[in-house]
């Protein structure tokens, strides 16, 4: 049984408001405060918990309400915040936006309805004045259980345009305005695709996180902030105490530059169920760690790294040796497009790559797949058995220049069906204990699939 009570929830009314910004602002001024700050990411991003992760200075978690349900993210939350000061909740997209037009089921509004968290709305304030007050009130009034504790106004012309917002909240008994960001006050973050860049030291920098708290300290008042929060409901939850029992295999992960798109609570449940991770770099390692057991290849941009990818031939080298010998290889994503014959650039040029996969992959002008995916296990594979039903998502700007199903002794072991979409496709392609996917499966919140998976890593090939 745990008591958490500090805690609160940056949404945005659309993507694209900086509710980004405001979050890591707000975490490098609390941290200046002396405060142990929590991070979590409303959904299935990998690129937002990472600089959230450099932010705070700990494993940002993801909390996605659709891919692992109400107890899971309760859960989670309360194990991860277990030792910290206060939480820092960023949501996904709009406030209601998930993966149900009608239920608001994958919101930020679910996950902040499960943690009874306050609500602080960031939305953009460019060419609006007494609308402004419109639309928070929209937002304010959707769902009246849900608590918004006050209004962020970004990108506001100047002073006096955030006091006129301030009015017209008051006017019309809509939440306060917290404070109002001027345009160009926050440090430009980078871009790519539909998010950010990954970040790293040289991208969110220690003089960036001070240029991010300084902004906001000049325009909202963060002790008010920090007020809201500790003034959130007592969230008692029950989380049964788990003991990691010792290490019975170890799993060589694929994490560098090309290679880091995972969710930080897969890798905590592997650690408890006995498997010890040993990460190792496929651009610049000429040999897979000593002793492994399996390997997990997750997504990244290996796109943006092919030159260096192509060029280790050692560890491509190692990499099909390891699967000759019968050991389990899981991939994901960017991990699939790594096992493929190899890699077409925008540009028109091919590196070879592991070559275990009978078929090539291209990148595409624009993306291939972006959304949720619902996945049953047609046989038994790395991570459960026929019929077992597991949530995930996709993003790629990539495809597969053929089927490799029915090649070489391929076959697809995934029912998959998009969340968007009408009809089941078959995907997950498997040949002997080398599974490859598009999808970015959920799996800390099914541990069963987790046990099934070290028992794979486990037992002789």
């Amino acid at each position: 049984m745990s008591m958490l009570s500090s805690r609160i929830i940056v949404a945005g009314t659309h993507s694209g408001v900086g509710k980004t910004s405001v979050s890591l602002a707000l975490v490098a001024a609390l941290r200046r405060r002396g405060l142990r700050v929590q991070t979590f990411k409303v959904g299935p991003d990998f690129l937002d918990p990472s600089y959230l992760t450099l932010a705070s200075g700990r494993p940002c978690y993801n909390l996605d309400g659709w891919m692992s349900g109400r107890e899971y993210v309760r859960q989670l939350f309360t194990r991860a915040s277990r030792d910290a000061e206060i939480s820092i909740i960023e949501g996904v997209m709009g406030f209601f936006d998930g993966a149900d037009p009608i239920t608001g089921e994958g919101s930020t509004a679910e996950v902040a309805r499960w943690l009874e968290a306050p609500v602080v709305l960031v939305a953009s304030a460019h060419g609006l004045a007494r609308s402004f007050a419109a639309m928070v009130k929209g937002y304010a009034s959707l769902e009246p259980d849900l608590r918004v504790v006050g209004v962020i106004a970004n990108q506001c012309g100047s002073r006096q345009h955030g006091e006129w917002l301030s009015r017209s909240l008051a006017a019309s008994s809509q939440p306060p305005l917290l404070g109002a960001i001027v345009r160009g006050a926050f440090p430009e973050l980078p871009s790519r695709h539909l998010g950010l860049v990954t970040a790293d030291q040289g991208i969110l920098s220690p003089s960036v996180l001070d240029g991010l708290a300084d902004a906001l300290e000049l325009h909202v008042p963060v002790e008010g902030i920090l007020r809201v929060a500790r003034s959130a409901p007592q969230l008692t939850t029950s989380s049964p105490e788990r003991t990691a029992v010792s290490k019975q295999v170890r799993l060589g992960v694929a994490r560098d530059e090309a290679f880091h798109f995972y969710y930080q609570d897969l890798f905590d449940e592997l650690e408890i169920q006995g498997c010890e991770l040993a990460p190792f770099s496929p651009i610049r390692d000429d040999c897979l760690p000593e002793q492994c057991h399996a390997l997990y290849i997750g997504g990244g941009y290996p796109e943006e790294h092919a030159r260096g990818l192509s060029a280790n031939k050692p560890m491509l080298a190692g990499i099909g040796q390891f699967a000759a010998s019968g050991r389990p290889i899981y991939a994901e994503c960017g991990g699939l497009m790594y096992l493929s014959q190899g890699l077409e650039t925008l540009n028109g040029e091919r590196y070879p790559l592991v070559g275990l996969l009978p078929v090539a992959t291209r990148m595409l002008e624009r993306k291939k797949a972006l959304g949720y995916v619902e996945v049953t296990l047609q046989d038994h594979s790395l991570w459960g058995s026929k019929d077992t039903l597991l949530r995930g998502h996709e993003f790629h700007y990539s495809e597969m220049t053929a089927d490799p199903a029915g090649q070489q002794g391929w076959r697809t072991v995934y029912s998959l069906r998009e969340r968007k979409a009408e009809g089941i496709r078959g995907e997950g392609f498997q040949r002997g204990r080398v599974l490859a996917s598009y999808a970015h499966l959920h799996l800390a919140s099914c541990p069963e699939a987790v046990k099934t998976f070290i028992a794979h890593c486990g037992a002789k090939s």
